[in-house]
């Protein structure tokens, strides 16, 4: 009986475990496709309390914040992107429990741990949101964190990703938009390195963009193109011969502990068959019409560049990360099954009959096969790139016509920032979502 209620107890805590689905996340895209970002950011509200519970919180925040943010609602935006940093921030005090069921049920027990690339970005969509609300000293604050945010990850980390050219970018515009030359030449400096260094695992190069000598005369506008979706995760399953599960799952990059004397024994021995089936994040595409962008303003026209390719940074982190999943997945599995033998031989010797052993086996093997799935969370509302152009135009009210085009050069859309108030000697940030 207490074997029983222990069994049911560990399959009504797994199912508790719910998170954004594929399936949820398609039907969110196809709201953004459509442009409506409200919309979309009021399914995402309705699920909070099924899908985002808890250790999910900050996902919550982080997905409806980017489509209010597309919505052009900075205010409502920002609230969630504070409330997501604050939750990065109590995140570093890890919970126990939580690291421990990652080795016991699966990667989904623990808290989402939010990657250095997103945590970059909530710097970044905040600075947006004070910009668009005409706040530049908010901005460059949200900057300056960024700037100090991303020196201590190039510190800490010596190779992979380990700073933002896009991020260390943007921050040096806003530090001259404010009038701090100095930090703006040190950040500048610091975002040509990074996609110099970056850049190919990126999949960006660093942006150019001519300055005129009489640009003190002009106003310049800057135009964030966020365009596509990222790429989202789905659960994959791999065979591995018992021998490179063993392998992984003595990795010591997760535990100087290895894997534990009874488990490897039972590897080595082969007891429990020739293979185990590991189950890891993989990647689902989401194509877009929208290949490249140009403006068309004060009689000029100017193509944007890809400043930020998001989709790449992601798979960069997972990459990063698989080695570590997959020890994880190993010595789940091996654990599992060590479980489901034992489990057989203590049946059958208590029973004095084989078949109840058998049953007990089968029982313990579903129960672990059931709780074993890949971590498939991710802020998945971002978009796939972020395009940019710099603009320097007369003193005046304009009309700027943003034109998106496809693989063939055809025009697939457009959107007009109309009344634009373009002064001398002054910067205004606009940005636009395109995402079919």
């Amino acid at each position: 009986m207490k074997v029983r209620i222990c069994l049911l107890g560990l399959v009504l805590f797994c199912s508790a475990c719910a998170a954004p689905s594929l399936r949820y996340k398609v039907q969110v895209n196809q709201l953004t496709a459509q442009g409506q970002f409200e919309e979309a950011s009021q399914r995402i509200e309705e699920k909070k309390t099924k899908l985002y519970k808890g250790k999910d919180a900050v996902l919550f925040d982080l997905d409806r914040g980017t489509l209010l943010h597309d919505a052009q609602n900075p205010s409502a935006s920002d609230k969630l992107f504070a409330s997501a940093q604050a939750a990065i921030h109590e995140a570093y005090a890890k919970s126990i429990s939580g690291l421990a069921g990652q080795f016991i049920l699966n990667d989904w027990t623990a808290s989402y741990a939010v990657p250095p690339f997103e945590q970059a970005l909530t710097y970044y969509y905040r600075a947006q949101n004070f910009l668009q609300q005409g706040d530049l000293s908010s901005a460059a604050v949200e900057a300056r964190r960024a700037v100090f945010f991303l020196d201590h990850l190039h510190a800490d980390k010596k190779s992979g990703y380990n700073d933002d050219p896009f991020v260390q970018y943007f921050a040096s515009l806003v530090f001259e938009s404010v009038g701090q030359r100095s930090d703006a030449q040190i950040a500048r400096t610091n975002a040509l390195k990074a996609y110099e260094r970056l850049g190919p695992q990126l999949h960006v190069s660093a942006p150019d963009f001519p300055v005129p000598s009489n640009a003190d005369e002009l106003g310049e506008v800057l135009i964030f193109h966020y365009n596509g979706r990222m790429p989202l995760k789905k659960s994959e399953t791999l065979q591995v011969a018992w021998d490179r599960a063993l392998l992984l799952a003595s990795s010591p990059q997760e535990t100087p502990d290895g894997v534990s004397p009874e488990v490897q024994n039972a590897l080595t021995a082969g007891i429990m068959g020739s293979a185990v089936t590991l189950s890891f994040p993989g990647w689902v595409e989401q194509p877009t019409r929208v290949k490249f962008s140009e403006i068309e303003a004060g009689g000029q026209r100017y193509f944007t560049q890809k400043t930020a390719d998001l989709a790449a940074a992601a798979k960069l982190d997972l990459e990063e990360k698989m080695p570590g999943i997959l020890f994880r997945t190993a010595s789940r599995a091996v654990t599992k099954q060590v479980a489901s033998v034992q489990a057989r031989h203590a049946v059958s010797s208590a029973a004095n009959d084989e078949t109840w052993g058998d049953l007990a086996g089968m029982l313990v093997s579903a129960l672990g096969a059931a709780t074993e799935t890949a971590d498939t969370r991710q802020w998945f509302t971002l978009p796939a790139e972020v395009r940019m152009a710099r603009l320097f135009l007369q003193p005046g009210t304009q009309n700027i016509k943003l034109l998106f085009r496809d693989g063939y050069g055809n025009i697939v859309g457009e959107h007009v920032f109309e009344n634009v108030p373009v002064k001398p000697g002054e910067r205004i940030f606009l940005h636009y979502r395109t995402a079919y």
